[in-house]
């Protein structure tokens, strides 16, 4: 049975009479919810509503707030197998990867709980004679949260935990193609007693977006999507006065030296390029062999491709699920074809997958595609399924001129036993995450998610400090008290 969708604002639920959307679960294309896609006078009822909670919450003491973040790890902790498995309904992915998944978005829960000592400011005593200097953290005030399908648990606790914790009131707006991630969680959240309208949530699309984008009392906007997105969201928050963080796109680079460990850099690869479906910010979508590794590694690679079980993600033994839905596949498919076309060999071909009892999915087996030259405009595109692209170069000179010539800068990984070239590679590489050894060079939630180039716009990172920095905004007060105004007394 479908279960229709609600907005929660000002601690009430409310069912919208709004056009609405299908959610289905992209492995079986089974009806799960209605989504509203919820208007502009709506989004302004939740902007109002986060606005008079602004009041008290942002003058309740740092301490007492995170008190409802303890709560919520709690609540998470009690209803975590509930939570992977909506996850995994919605979106797609194997149930271990939901379960990774919302273990880093209760990570950022955890890092935001120590926010009296992070949110702390700096002063300074008799910076002249007889005159301190102080300097204070103070909230920025309404936040909108704008977030994709790919990671509905995790990206959220991005922003969430520090904006309410730092004293920010929130309006969050989920993607509409995962929407009931999200729900269930501010479910929980209300279960906490968090004060009316601190945290709000509104289900849309594009309008509802765009109204939060333009509204006077919204002074802060956290986003993650595609470069193109990213880039129209960071210029129009900016253009009406909001400070923006805003993650786009990525094409990130592994990097094979002919010295890296063979069993240990194909399981590593493998998984990075074809978890999730491919569909992470920080999956490998392009795999570069240095020299003689060039000759070894694609049919490695093939091989542990090839063995991969695809499915539905409930199901045990299922190392990868379907993509978010049938017009997903069908752009993935034709990249494959674009790749092809520009001379690309299909060493593994994923399309027009099928799998038994899942007929009505939206699966794509794992694709790798060598012998493509370094102009090739696929290299160059973020297919977000599940395709590795393959290139190899001499040196390490022409890779490292390649990878800093790249639109993009979310992650680069070098596999090697040599320190020399570890060491020169993380120095060199002009991307904001390396990983030396490692496939997915996540941040730990009190490391900032370091997006460079294309792959991010704005200054302050999501996670840990940044994330403080981000929901902060500094006030210096510079103050004399002359000793004789005290002998009155």
């Amino acid at each position: 049975m479908s279960t229709q969708l609600a907005n929660f604002i000002n601690n009430e639920w409310n069912f919208p009479k709004t056009e609405t959307l299908e959610v289905r679960n992209p492995a079986t294309a089974e009806l799960l919810a209605v989504v509203p896609l919820t208007g502009p006078a709506l989004v302004d009822q939740a902007v109002d509503a986060a606005s008079e909670a602004l009041k008290v919450w942002s003058q309740t003491p740092v301490t007492d707030r995170i008190q409802y973040l303890f709560h919520l790890k709690a609540l998470l902790e009690e209803h975590f197998e509930e939570l992977a498995t909506i996850i995994t309904e919605e979106c797609g992915k194997t149930l271990n990867e939901s379960r990774g998944e919302l273990r880093r978005g209760i990570e950022n829960v955890e890092v935001a709980c120590g926010a009296p000592i992070l949110i702390q400011g700096h002063t300074n005593e008799d910076i002249a004679r007889g005159i301190d200097e102080l300097m204070f953290r103070q909230p920025v005030g309404v936040c909108a949260i704008i977030t994709p399908f790919n990671f509905p648990a995790m990206i959220p606790f991005w922003f969430l935990p520090y904006a309410i914790a730092c004293g920010n009131t929130i309006v969050c707006k989920p993607s509409e193609k995962v929407p009931r991630t999200m729900q269930r969680i501010v479910q929980l959240l209300e279960q906490t007693g968090l004060p009316a309208g601190v945290v709000n949530l509104v289900h849309g699309d594009k309008a509802a977006v765009d109204r939060l984008l333009e509204h006077p009392q919204v002074k802060a906007v956290s986003f993650v999507g595609s470069t193109p997105v990213a880039r129209a969201i960071y210029a129009k928050a900016s253009a009406h006065g909001k400070r923006v963080q805003a993650q786009g796109g990525a094409k990130n680079p592994i990097i094979i030296l002919p010295d890296a460990d063979p069993e240990m850099t194909v399981k590593i690869v493998s998984d990075s390029a074809f978890g999730c479906a491919g569909q992470r910010c920080l999956a490998a979508s392009l795999a570069i062999t240095v020299g003689k590794a060039g000759k070894s590694f694609p049919e490695l690679l093939k091989e542990a491709a090839a063995a991969r079980v695809v499915g539905n993600g409930l199901h045990e033994g299922v190392h990868m699920g379907p993509v978010i839905n049938h017009q997903s596949r069908e752009r993935i498919e034709s990249l494959i074809e674009q790749g092809v076309s520009e001379g690309g060999k299909l060493v593994l071909d994923g399309r027009s997958a099928s799998v038994l009892g899942c007929e009505a999915g939206s699966f794509v087996n794992p694709t790798i595609l060598d012998g493509l030259t370094p102009d090739s405009q696929i290299l160059g595109t973020e297919i977000f399924g599940p395709v590795l692209t393959m290139l190899n170069f001499d040196s390490m000179d022409e890779v490292l001129e390649f990878v800093n010539g790249g639109q993009y800068g979310n992650m680069a990984c070098l596999f090697t036993t040599s320190g020399a070239n570890a060491r020169r590679f993380r120095h060199e590489a002009v991307v904001g995450n390396i990983g030396i050894n490692i496939g997915v060079a996540a941040p730990m939630a009190f490391f900032p998610f370091s997006g460079w180039k294309d792959s991010f716009f704005g200054d302050l990172h999501a996670q840990g400090r940044h994330g403080i920095e981000f929901f902060t905004q500094t006030k210096v007060v510079v103050e004399r008290w002359p000793s004789e105004w005290s002998r009155q007394f």
